[in-house]
Order: structure tokens, then sequence, then C-alpha cells
């Protein structure tokens, strides 16, 4: 079982998005985010299920449409350690601090 480890800008990342959750009223925002955590620690077991992307990092798509999320990962097999890197809506362009 891999470990995960989330970059201390990722809590950044659940804030904006519980901002924009609360500024729209979507309804049951903390379960959205528990689903978006839920969802983030299916790489435990399956660290390489993301999408590969540029430089070795990876992208575990979660949800689809209006509760649609895209968690950026790198996996070091070496360490067996998925570092969960940045969290998106899947309409947003890019990630905040790219």
């Amino acid at each position: 079982m891999s470990r995960i480890e989330l970059a201390p800008e990722l809590g950044e990342d659940l804030e904006r998005i519980l901002e924009h959750l609360t500024e729209h009223e979507a309804e049951n925002t903390a379960a959205r985010i528990q689903d978006i955590i839920q969802a983030i620690s299916v790489l435990e077991h399956n660290p390489l299920i993301g999408r590969p992307t540029q430089n070795g990092k990876r992208e575990l798509v979660i949800g689809r449409s209006t509760r649609g999320y895209v968690a950026l990962y790198r996996y070091v097999p070496e360490i067996d350690t998925v570092f969960v890197l940045a969290l998106k809506a899947q309409r947003e362009a890019g990630y905040a601090r790219e």
C-alpha cells in the first residue's frame, strides 16, 4: 500500500474550492470535499491510475461535470509514495501555482 503525502498548498486549493461552492450555494459542500478526499485515497492501492502528464506527474480525475475535479500528483516508486501537489475543478484552466 502506497503512502500519500499532501502538499501544504493543497489546503489552499481546498479552501478555494469550498469558497466557490459556498458562493454558488452548492448543496452538501462538506460532502463534496469529503468525496474529493476519499477519491484521492484510491491512490494508496492504485498509484498509477491517473493519466500521465508532463515531467513524470499524473492527474487523477475525480467525478465529472460540476462535481468534477483533477488532482495533480507524482508517484515515486522507490519510496512507494504519492505526493499530491495540487487540486482544481475540471473546468479551471490551470493549477493555481503554475
